[in-house]
């Protein structure tokens, strides 16, 4: 948690008006991509990858970095301990993310994807993608709802295409996030201790649960483990920032006070979160860019049953809260981690499993489109309501 200083934070003008540069830096950013691709195309090809399948991309992952530095070095870790003690807002997540959010997100996406939008997207429209790992079927054999065709000399899977954007949309639905929600915790005002608790909580839990849990909904099998992208993201996207936080906090402190820390070096760190926020949706948009402009129908298909599950999800954990009778900085991020979604481990498995060119990916894909805008919007909502939760134990 942090200083009671800083806990008591209003929004500046730069993040009163976060929502107009969200949109300035997407414009940007897809703008970037049309009439610079091979800028956009490079910094895309700077990543680690495995296995063939793009697991982290350097230039997001400096701007992550960027992004939870500060949140990380505002952090009281003596709070953290204390944060984790407390059951109910530990409980009503991991509830909510594991034993509701994944059969929402199915439910959702099929209702819309499968019978509202079918037609829209064509009922007999087709997605070619990659063979399930370790299987070697026949040309004309049967897998699942697929059948096994010959493509450029490469079997592939041949599926309905809003299958294959529904196995993207379930690959997000079991990834809650583990990164982007400190921020979206921070801009609410809610306990940075506990939103870190959380974040190690379901990283944790994303090692044991995601593998089985996506295989059982997938229904094509039990679904590989993506560790290496779990573990790499988790370490440079959580981990790294934790502990140069801790160092760097640590280190002023003891040699410098902990009035110059608040009022000096805090004060310096204030934008450093948020213009990271707008580089990398400036990265993230010039990177997808031709995605969005050639694919605009599509998007909006998939982004409907992505929207109502966030919605969802959010609401039913921030009920709860207010049900539990949780402070309002324990209720505000245990409902964003619920409803923001780990996108890059999503992107990454359906890279891994399905193809980049494939539904499934192009599905992930859309989360991160709207991931920025409505989360700001809960953030809001969120700031707007605070007055329905006790403020102190």
């Amino acid at each position: 948690m942090v200083t009671e200083k800083s806990s008591a934070r209003g929004l500046s003008l730069f993040e009163r008006y976060l929502t107009l540069w969200v949109v300035l830096c997407i414009v940007v950013g897809i703008l970037i991509g049309k009439i610079a691709p091979n800028v956009a195309t490079t910094l895309d090809g700077l990543a680690i990858t495995v296995g063939g399948a793009p697991i982290v991309s350097i230039p997001i992952a400096v701007c992550l970095f960027f992004m939870m530095y500060p949140i990380m070095v505002k952090i009281d870790f003596t709070e953290v301990v204390q944060a984790g003690k407390s059951f109910k807002p530990v409980g009503l997540t991991l509830v909510v993310n594991w034993a509701v959010k994944p059969f929402t997100m199915v439910a959702i996406s099929t209702l819309f994807l499968g019978v509202v939008f079918k037609g829209l997207i064509g009922s007999d429209a087709i997605d070619l993608v990659q063979m399930p790992l370790g299987l070697n079927l026949p040309v004309g054999a049967k897998h699942g709802v697929g059948m096994v065709i010959l493509s450029d000399g490469v079997k592939m899977l041949q599926v309905p295409l809003w299958r294959s954007y529904l196995a993207g949309c379930i690959l997000l639905g079991i990834a809650p996030c583990t990164a982007m929600v400190l921020v979206w915790g921070y801009l609410a005002k809610g306990n940075d201790g506990h939103t870190l608790v959380m974040v190690a909580i379901n990283s944790l839990t994303m090692l044991f649960l995601y593998g089985p849990l996506g295989g059982f909904l997938l229904g094509v099998g039990r679904l590989p483990v993506p560790w290496q992208a779990l573990l790499l993201s988790i370490g440079i996207y959580v981990a790294l920032p934790l502990v140069a936080g801790y160092v760097t906090r640590k280190w002023i402190i003891s040699s410098k006070g902990l009035d110059w820390f608040n009022e000096k070096f805090l004060h310096i760190l204030s934008p450093i979160t948020i213009t990271a926020l707008l580089v990398t949706l400036v990265l993230l948009f010039s990177f997808k860019g031709d995605v969005i402009l050639s694919n605009p129908l599509t998007i909006l298909w998939i982004a409907i049953p992505l929207f109502i599950q966030t919605n969802l999800i959010f609401w039913l954990a921030y009920g709860l809260s207010k049900w539990l009778k949780l402070r309002y900085q324990d209720a505000a991020p245990s409902a964003m981690i619920g409803a923001s979604n780990h996108f890059e481990v999503a992107i990454a498995t359906a890279t891994m499993l399905f193809g980049l060119s494939s539904g499934a990916a192009l599905a992930t894909v859309v989360g991160v489109l709207i991931e920025v805008p409505v989360m700001l919007m809960l953030v809001r909502i969120c700031l707007r309501t605070k007055n329905w939760f006790p403020t102190h134990e």
